[in-house]
Formats: structure tokens, sequence, C-alpha cells
């Protein structure tokens, strides 16, 4: 059994490392730079967009973060992290992989969807999106209840992102429930590894 993730440490893909630290399977990890391995044929036959994060698993590639968290859940079950609530685990999966990813990104890039074209986007809103995803958190330790589970790597890891850069409003939930899951063993290891591939400065 192998696994190999393609990754930068400034990119999606430490959410990716984050599961695989989770999931406790050995891996192979391959840093590409932006500019130039990423972009290199034999890469771009892994995943054509040129992009991190991808998983390689026994010759089987899987791209796009939700993907790859949902398919080592599905594929390492031991784990523990598929809930069987199985409903809420693709509702806000998806949730993430959609209207949050949308609202967060078009915050960073600095768009403002014009009132009427808020019915196009995904989100609408992006204060409302907040609202709703703080709301679930205030009812539940974590997305799908009780257990920590996949979804809470790949959700939590952009509330996270979007606390420290500005681009999610802020919720006293969200900072509770960032604070709770980002100091996992797992989430701890995953931020060890990626940050000592960053030069310093």
């Amino acid at each position: 059994m192998t696994l190999v993730l393609y990754t930068h440490p400034r990119s999606r893909g430490r959410i990716a490392r984050w599961m695989l630290e989770e999931v406790g399977q050995p891996y192979e990890c391959v840093v590409l730079d932006y500019a130039t391995t990423m972009k290199a044929p034999d890469y771009l036959a892994i995943n054509p967009m040129g992009k991190v994060p991808a998983l390689v698993h026994d010759g089987r590639v899987v791209t796009e973060g939700a993907a790859i968290c949902t398919y080592l859940a599905d594929a390492f079950p031991e784990a523990g992290l598929m809930p069987q609530d199985r409903a809420g685990f693709y509702r806000w999966m998806f949730f993430g992989a959609g209207p949050l990813e949308q609202a967060v990104v078009n915050r960073a890039l600095g768009v403002e969807v014009p009132d009427d074209k808020r019915g196009m986007v995904g989100y609408r809103d992006l204060d409302r999106m907040a609202d709703i995803l703080a709301a679930e958190l205030a009812r539940h330790p974590h997305l799908c209840g009780a257990g920590f589970s996949a979804a809470d790597v790949y959700v939590g890891s952009q509330i996270g992102w979007g606390l420290r850069f500005g681009t999610i409003p802020d919720r006293p939930v969200f900072a509770d429930y960032w604070a709770r899951i980002s100091t996992r063993p797992a989430a701890l290891r995953a931020a060890a590894l990626d940050d000592a591939l960053i030069p310093a400065g």
C-alpha cells in the first residue's frame, strides 16, 4: 500500500496532510514548486490543473481537498473519520467545498457581489453563510454531532484560515471551534511538518 501526497506548505495541501495524519497510515510527501514542478509534464499527468494537493493511493489519483478528505475517511474506516450521520457529513463537506470556499476566496480577492446578483452565487451573502455555519456549531461540538470527522478537517481548516486572514466574519463560536480542533495531535503534527518546510523570512 502506497500513499503519496503532492503538496506545498503554503497551500490547501496542508488540509490533506492533516487528514493523512489523522488517518495514521504511512505516506510519502512530495513538495512541489508553484512555478516549476507543479507545471512539469510529470505532475500534469497526475493533476492537469497544475495545482496541489493531489493524492495517489496505489496508483489511483484523487484531487481537490474535499475529495481527498472524503476518500481517506472512506478508504480507512478504522480511523473513525466517516461518521454514521452520512447525510450531515455530505451536507457540511460540500457546504465547505461550495458556499464556504466561494465566500472566503471572494472576500480574500476583494470581490463584492452586487445585491441584485446574490442569488447567482452559492453563498448569497457572506454574513448569512457564516450565521448558518455558526448556528450549527453552536448546537454541536463538531459538524456531524459529538464526534470529530473528516468534515471538521476540511471545513475547520477553512474556518481557521478565514479567522487568521480576516476572510470570514468573526463569530465567538468559530474561535472556540478552531481552538478545539486545531490542538488535536494530528493537527499539530501536520502543522509542524508543513511549517518546517517554509523558509525562514
